[in-house]
Protein backbone atom coordinates (compact mmCIF):
# COMPACT_ATOMS: atom_id res chain seq x y z
CA UNK A 1 0.00 0.00 0.00
CA UNK A 2 1.03 3.34 -0.51
CA UNK A 3 1.81 5.82 2.15
CA UNK A 4 1.47 9.49 1.68
CA UNK A 5 2.39 12.21 3.64
CA UNK A 6 0.22 15.61 3.62
CA UNK A 7 1.72 19.08 5.03
CA UNK A 8 -0.48 21.56 4.82
CA UNK A 9 -1.76 23.51 7.84
CA UNK A 10 -5.60 24.16 6.81
CA UNK A 11 -7.57 21.14 8.74
CA UNK A 12 -10.41 21.03 5.64
CA UNK A 13 -6.81 20.78 2.71
CA UNK A 14 -5.66 17.87 5.05
CA UNK A 15 -9.58 16.15 5.36
CA UNK A 16 -10.37 16.55 1.61
CA UNK A 17 -7.19 15.26 0.48
CA UNK A 18 -6.96 12.13 3.28
CA UNK A 19 -10.47 11.34 1.86
CA UNK A 20 -9.24 11.39 -2.06
CA UNK A 21 -6.31 9.36 -0.84
CA UNK A 22 -7.75 6.89 1.12
CA UNK A 23 -10.62 6.43 -1.18
CA UNK A 24 -8.01 4.86 -3.92
CA UNK A 25 -6.10 2.48 -1.07
CA UNK A 26 -3.63 4.92 -0.35
CA UNK A 27 -2.50 5.65 3.39
CA UNK A 28 -2.25 8.97 4.54
CA UNK A 29 0.15 10.73 7.38
CA UNK A 30 -0.60 14.07 8.02
CA UNK A 31 1.77 17.45 9.16
CA UNK A 32 0.72 21.21 9.80
CA UNK A 33 3.61 22.56 9.18
CA UNK A 34 7.14 21.43 7.10
CA UNK A 35 9.05 21.18 10.70
CA UNK A 36 6.74 18.17 11.31
CA UNK A 37 7.36 16.86 8.04
CA UNK A 38 10.76 16.80 8.03
CA UNK A 39 10.87 15.36 11.48
CA UNK A 40 8.61 12.31 10.27
CA UNK A 41 11.22 12.12 7.07
CA UNK A 42 14.27 12.43 9.39
CA UNK A 43 12.83 9.04 11.65
CA UNK A 44 12.15 5.72 10.80
CA UNK A 45 8.52 6.34 9.88
CA UNK A 46 9.91 8.73 6.85
CA UNK A 47 11.27 5.04 5.17
CA UNK A 48 7.78 3.98 5.03
CA UNK A 49 6.54 7.09 2.89
CA UNK A 50 6.16 6.83 -0.97
CA UNK A 51 5.12 10.46 -2.08
CA UNK A 52 4.37 13.98 -0.29
CA UNK A 53 1.90 16.89 -1.10
CA UNK A 54 3.25 19.78 0.48
CA UNK A 55 1.61 22.91 0.67
CA UNK A 56 3.84 26.37 -0.35
CA UNK A 57 2.92 29.00 2.55
CA UNK A 58 2.89 27.75 5.90
CA UNK A 59 3.73 28.51 9.50
CA UNK A 60 7.05 27.73 11.19
CA UNK A 61 9.13 26.00 8.33
CA UNK A 62 7.57 26.85 5.02
CA UNK A 63 6.96 24.12 2.51
CA UNK A 64 9.88 25.18 0.59
CA UNK A 65 12.25 25.20 3.37
CA UNK A 66 11.48 21.68 4.28
CA UNK A 67 11.12 20.68 0.68
CA UNK A 68 15.38 21.78 0.35
CA UNK A 69 15.61 19.66 3.81
CA UNK A 70 13.87 16.83 2.93
CA UNK A 71 15.99 16.67 -0.57
CA UNK A 72 19.07 16.24 1.70
CA UNK A 73 17.80 12.84 3.10
CA UNK A 74 15.12 10.97 0.78
CA UNK A 75 14.16 11.56 -3.34
CA UNK A 76 10.78 10.53 -2.74
CA UNK A 77 8.33 12.64 -4.93
CA UNK A 78 7.08 16.08 -3.31
CA UNK A 79 4.57 17.46 -5.21
CA UNK A 80 3.88 20.98 -4.18
CA UNK A 81 0.28 22.52 -3.40
CA UNK A 82 0.36 26.14 -4.67
CA UNK A 83 -1.96 29.33 -5.08
CA UNK A 84 -2.54 30.80 -8.09
CA UNK A 85 -0.72 33.28 -7.53
CA UNK A 86 2.36 31.89 -6.43
CA UNK A 87 4.36 31.16 -9.58
CA UNK A 88 7.38 32.43 -8.21
CA UNK A 89 7.01 29.90 -5.97
CA UNK A 90 6.05 27.30 -7.89
CA UNK A 91 9.41 27.99 -9.59
CA UNK A 92 11.57 27.46 -6.75
CA UNK A 93 10.00 25.01 -5.27
CA UNK A 94 10.83 22.84 -8.50
CA UNK A 95 14.32 24.43 -8.31
CA UNK A 96 15.05 22.89 -4.54
CA UNK A 97 13.78 19.45 -5.58
CA UNK A 98 10.03 19.28 -5.83
CA UNK A 99 8.87 17.01 -8.71
CA UNK A 100 5.55 18.68 -9.59
CA UNK A 101 2.75 20.73 -8.68
CA UNK A 102 -0.58 21.12 -8.34
CA UNK A 103 -2.65 24.53 -7.85
CA UNK A 104 -5.34 25.27 -5.48
CA UNK A 105 -8.52 24.84 -5.56
CA UNK A 106 -7.32 21.61 -7.13
CA UNK A 107 -9.45 19.25 -9.08
CA UNK A 108 -9.40 15.77 -7.48
CA UNK A 109 -8.95 13.82 -10.71
CA UNK A 110 -5.61 16.01 -11.81
CA UNK A 111 -4.66 15.41 -8.56
CA UNK A 112 -5.07 11.69 -8.40
CA UNK A 113 -3.58 11.40 -11.98
CA UNK A 114 -0.23 13.54 -10.55
CA UNK A 115 0.43 11.20 -7.56
CA UNK A 116 -0.19 8.19 -9.68
CA UNK A 117 2.14 9.58 -12.05
CA UNK A 118 4.88 9.89 -9.79
CA UNK A 119 4.31 7.03 -8.13
CA UNK A 120 4.78 4.89 -10.64
CA UNK A 121 7.77 6.53 -11.31
CA UNK A 122 9.09 6.17 -8.17
CA UNK A 123 7.78 2.65 -7.82
CA UNK A 124 10.22 1.44 -10.88
CA UNK A 125 13.34 3.14 -9.39
CA UNK A 126 12.45 1.76 -6.04
CA UNK A 127 12.00 -1.77 -7.26
CA UNK A 128 15.67 -1.63 -8.94
CA UNK A 129 17.68 -4.93 -6.82
CA UNK A 130 21.02 -3.68 -8.00
CA UNK A 131 23.36 -2.74 -10.45
CA UNK A 132 23.29 -5.89 -12.32
CA UNK A 133 25.54 -6.90 -14.87
CA UNK A 134 26.94 -6.00 -18.43
CA UNK A 135 24.59 -8.73 -19.52
CA UNK A 136 21.36 -7.80 -17.95
CA UNK A 137 21.38 -3.90 -17.84
CA UNK A 138 20.47 -1.77 -20.59
CA UNK A 139 23.39 0.76 -20.64
CA UNK A 140 23.15 4.45 -21.82
CA UNK A 141 26.35 6.17 -22.00
CA UNK A 142 27.55 9.62 -22.73
CA UNK A 143 30.61 11.17 -22.18
CA UNK A 144 31.30 10.11 -18.46
CA UNK A 145 27.42 9.94 -17.58
CA UNK A 146 26.35 6.61 -17.71
CA UNK A 147 22.68 5.38 -17.08
CA UNK A 148 21.75 1.70 -16.16
CA UNK A 149 18.20 1.59 -16.71
CA UNK A 150 16.99 -2.00 -15.28
CA UNK A 151 18.65 -1.06 -12.04
CA UNK A 152 17.55 2.75 -11.88
CA UNK A 153 21.03 4.09 -11.39
CA UNK A 154 23.23 7.06 -12.92
CA UNK A 155 26.88 7.55 -12.39
CA UNK A 156 29.02 10.67 -13.24
CA UNK A 157 32.77 9.51 -13.45
CA UNK A 158 32.12 6.13 -12.06
CA UNK A 159 30.44 8.08 -9.13
CA UNK A 160 26.88 7.12 -8.17
CA UNK A 161 24.30 10.76 -8.61
CA UNK A 162 21.11 10.27 -6.69
CA UNK A 163 18.71 11.39 -9.28
CA UNK A 164 14.73 11.91 -8.49
CA UNK A 165 12.75 10.03 -10.47
CA UNK A 166 11.39 12.81 -12.59
CA UNK A 167 15.43 13.86 -13.19
CA UNK A 168 16.18 10.40 -14.09
CA UNK A 169 13.00 10.50 -16.90
CA UNK A 170 14.70 13.60 -18.19
CA UNK A 171 18.13 12.32 -18.42
CA UNK A 172 16.65 9.19 -20.12
CA UNK A 173 14.48 10.81 -22.28
CA UNK A 174 17.79 13.09 -23.54
CA UNK A 175 20.45 10.15 -23.40
CA UNK A 176 17.98 8.01 -25.32
CA UNK A 177 17.45 10.98 -28.21
CA UNK A 178 21.28 11.55 -28.32
CA UNK A 179 22.22 14.22 -30.78
CA UNK A 180 18.26 15.34 -31.12
CA UNK A 181 17.28 18.67 -30.28
CA UNK A 182 13.83 18.38 -28.15
CA UNK A 183 12.35 21.17 -27.25
CA UNK A 184 10.69 21.73 -23.81
CA UNK A 185 6.90 20.35 -24.83
CA UNK A 186 9.09 17.33 -26.80
CA UNK A 187 10.46 16.76 -23.17
CA UNK A 188 7.46 18.08 -21.08
CA UNK A 189 4.99 15.74 -23.35
CA UNK A 190 7.07 13.00 -23.44
CA UNK A 191 7.41 12.49 -19.76
CA UNK A 192 4.25 14.10 -17.93
CA UNK A 193 2.31 12.05 -20.82
CA UNK A 194 -0.31 15.38 -20.88
CA UNK A 195 -0.12 18.53 -23.20
CA UNK A 196 2.34 21.23 -21.71
CA UNK A 197 -0.20 23.96 -21.06
CA UNK A 198 0.80 26.82 -18.79
CA UNK A 199 4.08 24.40 -17.46
CA UNK A 200 6.55 26.39 -19.81
CA UNK A 201 9.25 26.56 -16.98
CA UNK A 202 8.91 23.48 -15.32
CA UNK A 203 11.62 21.54 -18.11
CA UNK A 204 14.26 24.44 -18.04
CA UNK A 205 14.00 24.32 -14.08
CA UNK A 206 14.64 20.35 -14.26
CA UNK A 207 17.28 20.41 -16.48
CA UNK A 208 18.85 23.51 -13.94
CA UNK A 209 18.66 20.67 -11.86
CA UNK A 210 20.34 18.06 -13.17
CA UNK A 211 23.38 20.39 -14.62
CA UNK A 212 23.61 20.95 -10.99
CA UNK A 213 24.23 17.08 -10.42
CA UNK A 214 26.15 16.22 -13.47
CA UNK A 215 28.09 18.91 -14.38
CA UNK A 216 31.25 20.02 -12.57
CA UNK A 217 30.09 23.55 -13.81
CA UNK A 218 26.52 24.40 -14.49
CA UNK A 219 27.21 27.32 -15.82
CA UNK A 220 29.09 25.91 -18.79
CA UNK A 221 27.62 22.51 -19.49
CA UNK A 222 29.49 19.85 -21.15
CA UNK A 223 26.54 17.56 -21.10
CA UNK A 224 23.30 18.87 -20.94
CA UNK A 225 23.16 21.57 -24.08
CA UNK A 226 20.62 24.24 -24.81
CA UNK A 227 19.94 25.15 -28.22
CA UNK A 228 18.93 28.84 -28.40
CA UNK A 229 15.50 29.36 -29.23
CA UNK A 230 14.83 25.46 -29.81
CA UNK A 231 15.53 23.06 -26.77
CA UNK A 232 17.56 20.90 -25.08
CA UNK A 233 19.86 18.14 -26.27
CA UNK A 234 22.54 15.45 -25.22
CA UNK A 235 25.50 14.61 -27.55
CA UNK A 236 29.27 13.24 -26.93
CA UNK A 237 31.84 15.15 -26.05
CA UNK A 238 34.81 16.12 -28.41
Amino acid sequence: MNRILICDDEPDILSALRIYLESEGMEVVTAENGQVALDIMSGEEGGDIHLILMDVMMPEMDGITAMAQIRKISNVPIIMLTAKSEDADKVVGLTVGADDYVTKPFNPVELMARVKSQLRRYTMLGSATGAGSSEDADILIIGGIELRDRAKEVYLDGEPVSLTPLEYDILKCLMTHRGEVLSPKDIYEEIWQEPMVGAESTVAVHIRHLREKLEYDSANPRYLKAVWGRGYKMDDIH
